[in-house]
């Protein structure tokens, strides 16, 4: 029989991985130190970009990994096949998270002569002061409540196609539709020609019935009832498509059961299948929120966040931070405290979620 490789590597390859893998730190620590150092304006040399960084790391995660092999023998070759993602994610999500945050707390408009320097609590002075972030933030509540009404919606689509039906194949793929279009062609189709308040075809439907001045976008909460339809009508088959896969894994043992013992639909649907449907519904609801949170792409092409800044969310409001007043500084602290939020909100909902669905059981 062949022998057994020994799962503990030999004393002398241990220090060996210990010595490259501590040299290899220290070079790409003293690298991160003498670039970050002249980044802050503390030292007057560095690197003139953080290009030498990416390369000195991409050497130390082959040492990692080749030290992980060295020092822990099969246990290192076991995690040397999850370091690629975990040293992928640092370096696409992590780091640019930390360099967005220096971002944040500098004083950096690219049409500025000065450059980049660095402003301490400005820039979260002025997002404290700034009512119009705040109104963005305050829209973001009324869109996101909007998804409760698109989940209510999306269960009873749900559950018309789920039941017999005649041409069922064909509604499924037509209710499909909207969730194959960009929102970016939406907002053309619709909210620049269908709801064109001249020449459009929904505005001149509604001078027939009697609407003297059918203009969509005119006034604040029409327009965002405008913004919140257009968003529904994209993201209300994704929750379909959610919940009409969780009502078809259903077992039909127990619907036949509650049948039997002369439930009616409503009772059936109340006591039964909304319960076990919980899982997936709370699935649905927070990806969709999470989507939510990140809407803009309706808002920037249709109505720019107005009439003043009545359909405005935190995401097209940093954009045009971005795009209209070149200030990178002050719209990376828009974004990094907007992440904060996020975290946080989401958060609570998971653990709200998970309460409620322990005190349902």
């Amino acid at each position: 029989m062949p022998e057994r490789r020994p799962s503990c590597p030999g004393g002398k390859h241990v220090v060996s991985g210990k010595v490259l893998l501590a040299a290899a730190s220290s070079i790409f620590v003293a690298v991160l130190a003498v670039q970050s150092l002249d980044a802050f304006g503390i030292t007057a040399f560095g690197f003139l970009s953080w290009r030498p960084l990416l390369y000195v790391y991409l050497v130390w995660a082959m040492v990692l990994g080749a030290a992980q092999v060295m020092i822990r023998g099969e246990a290192g070759e076991r995690a040397a096949f999850i370091l690629p993602a975990v040293l992928f994610t640092v370096a696409m999500v992590v780091f640019p998270t930390i360099f967005g945050l220096y971002i944040a707390f500098t004083d950096w408009n690219l049409s500025a002569v000065e450059g980049r320097h660095f402003n301490g609590l400005d820039n979260l002075r002025t997002l404290l002061s700034d009512v119009y972030f705040w109104n963005a933030l305050l829209n973001m509540v009324y869109y996101v409540l909007a998804v409760l009404i698109q989940y209510a919606i999306a269960f009873g689509l749900a559950l018309l196609l789920n039941a017999e039906i005649k041409a069922r194949k064909f509604f499924r793929v037509a209710f499909l539709l909207p969730l194959m279009l960009s929102p970016v062609a939406v907002s053309w189709m619709i909210g620049k020609s269908l709801m064109e308040y001249r020449f459009g075809p929904a505005a001149t439907l509604a001078r027939h019935l009697g609407w003297d001045n059918p203009a969509f976008f005119s006034t604040p909460w029409l327009a965002r009832v405008s913004i919140m339809a257009m968003d529904a009508w994209v993201s209300i088959p994704f929750i379909m498509i959610l919940l009409l896969a969780g009502l078809q894994a259903l077992p039909s043992e127990i619907k036949e059961a509650a049948r039997v013992d002369g439930a009616t639909g409503w009772q059936s649907f109340k006591e039964i299948t909304f319960p076990l449907m919980l899982p997936v519904s709370i699935t649905a609801v927070t990806l969709r929120i999470i989507f939510e949170l990140k809407l803009a792409d309706i808002v920037i092409n249709v109505t720019a966040g107005g009439p003043g800044g009545a359909t405005d969310t935190v995401s097209s409001f940093i954009f045009r931070e971005y795009r209209d007043r070149s200030n990178v500084g002050y719209g990376t602290m828009l974004a990094e405290f907007y992440l904060v939020i996020i975290i946080v909100f989401v958060a609570l909902i998971l653990k709200m979620m998970s309460r409620w669905m322990q005190k349902s059981n």
